[in-house]
């Protein structure tokens, strides 16, 4: 059995026979061993298990295991749990032991500094350079610096999850949902392209969400490298992950905002479909199609999906630079522009129930379910969707299931239903059975979180209570 990490999107797995296929996307990955870069190179070169300074692969993974360093101190941090690896270091979480505040530290694998003379300083200068961002979709930059034979980068530490997990969690997002963090993530890239930082390494798992949904990229130019052992193939320099990157950088062009646009469109996509655009079970017939080939209709996959996204989503993946946004702000323009004033519900959510009494809920397709407490111990189950409208007309329905409408209650519902000030009592097919369900509703476009709270709240103990008068129980 050997621990795997592909060349192409840096997943690592474990596999049990040699040649593997990653999982996540597809690509052939021989032999087994992490490197510390992503690596193109010819198939022919994977026979041998070892590098060109003469160590083995096993010898570079030892010297390149960081995990020994959980428990101790380096610096001013106190070093507490391993969060991550990646082609370029270990994450930590770290306690600043002056300031008595929580980190991530990003710590570069030694490796890299006995293989290219040059990483530390490029490392350092463009972590200063990065330190210079401040955006709320931007995670901040502390510090950086050196102890003992470690160079390290001290960031803020955000205890949420990246978006590659809640791509991997979910499958793929609502339409809505993608497009309002896909621009989100471009007026972050916005705020680096105005400094004159251009990323070259976007992807899901450099983006992490806060609790409250909010996207932060991180690793701004701070890429790996990835080079090619081929004379002929490629220039002799790349940056990014392959799935992710323009056709114009596999073509010998420097990466810009513009191919900063086009990785944030692969990650549109994937967060629409939860695939890439373009898949090959091996690196040079993924450039071939990255290059060559049209991508594939997102509409096909995600037919619900609204013309105006996909035109956009089109826009962000041309294979011609300028055709594309020129950078990150226009790409949120654009974005933006699409979105309208529609928020995502997801994010409204978070807005309506996140600085107060904790309300759990749950994703299945575009509807929300939320589980709600109720006083004396009873609880109620509220879901939130779309309405099935023309966009422009679209309503957000908020509903919750009472009890059988048995004909018995019809006289008592009636009376109850003039009661209620706002939204109403309805008889609802359900899974082939008829139920009395509490509705309330709101314009899709106008909606803000406030109303969302109320709402949720109302339904709630309205169908609770209509439950609890009518039958007694305490089942929905």
């Amino acid at each position: 059995m050997h621990i795997h990490e592909c060349p192409t999107c840096r997943f690592p797995f474990v596999a049990t026979i040699d040649p593997a296929r990653c999982p996540q996307c597809g690509t052939e990955v021989s032999p087994p061993g992490a490197l510390a870069e992503t690596l193109l190179f010819d198939k022919a070169e994977l026979a041998d298990d070892s590098v060109h300074d003469g160590r083995s692969q096993g010898d570079k993974l030892a010297a390149n295991d960081l995990s020994h360093l959980v428990g101790q101190d380096i610096d001013v941090y106190h070093i507490d749990t391993l969060l991550g690896r990646g082609g370029m270091g270990c994450v930590f979480r770290a306690i600043h032991r002056d300031l008595h505040r929580p980190c991530a530290l990003k710590i570069l694998l030694p490796g890299l500094a006995d293989e290219d003379a040059d990483y530390v300083s490029r490392f350092q200068n463009e972590g200063r350079a990065a330190a210079a961002l401040v955006h709320p979709n931007v995670v901040t930059i502390h510090a950086i610096g050196q102890a003992t034979d470690y160079h390290f980068l001290e960031m803020e530490f955000l205890p949420g999850r990246s978006l590659q997990q809640a791509i991997q969690a979910e499958g793929r997002l609502t339409p809505i949902r993608a497009t309002a963090l896909a621009a989100r993530m471009a007026e972050g890239l916005g705020a680096a392209h105005r400094a004159e930082i251009v990323h070259q390494d976007l992807k899901p798992d450099n983006v992490l969400l806060t609790h409250q949904g909010i996207p932060k990229i991180v690793d701004f130019g701070l890429a790996k490298r990835v080079r090619s052992r081929s004379a002929t193939a490629l220039p002799e320099c790349l940056c990014g992950t392959p799935h992710f990157m323009a056709p114009e950088l596999f073509q010998g062009s420097p990466a810009t905002p513009a191919s900063d646009v086009y990785a944030l469109g692969v990650t549109y996509y994937l967060m629409l479909t939860g695939e890439f655009p373009f898949s090959a079970p091996t690196i040079p017939k993924l450039m071939y199609a990255i290059t060559s080939q049209s991508a594939p209709s997102v509409r096909a996959r995600v037919p619900e999906l609204p013309l105006e996204m996909a035109e956009c989503l089109g826009v962000m993946l041309d294979k011609t630079p300028s055709n594309r946004p020129t950078d990150g702000t226009m790409a949120a323009q654009l974005l933006n522009a699409v979105l309208g004033q529609v928020r995502d519900v997801e994010s409204l959510l978070n807005d309506a129930f996140g600085g107060g009494k904790p309300v759990a809920w749950t994703r299945s397709g575009e509807q929300y379910r939320l589980d709600i407490a109720l006083p004396k111990g009873r609880r109620q189950i509220v879901y939130i969707e779309p309405s099935t409208h023309a966009a422009a007309e679209r309503l957000l329905v908020m509903s919750s299931i009472c009890c059988d409408a048995e004909p018995a209650y019809y006289e008592h519902a009636l009376r109850l239903n003039a009661e209620m000030l706002h939204g109403g009592l309805a008889i609802k097919d359900i899974d082939g059975a008829k139920k009395f369900v509490v509705l309330d509703t709101y314009p899709r476009s106008t909606v803000d979180a406030e109303e969302v709270r109320r709402s949720v709240l109302e339904v709630a103990h309205r169908a609770d209570a209509v439950e609890q008068l009518l039958t007694g129980l305490d089942r929905h």
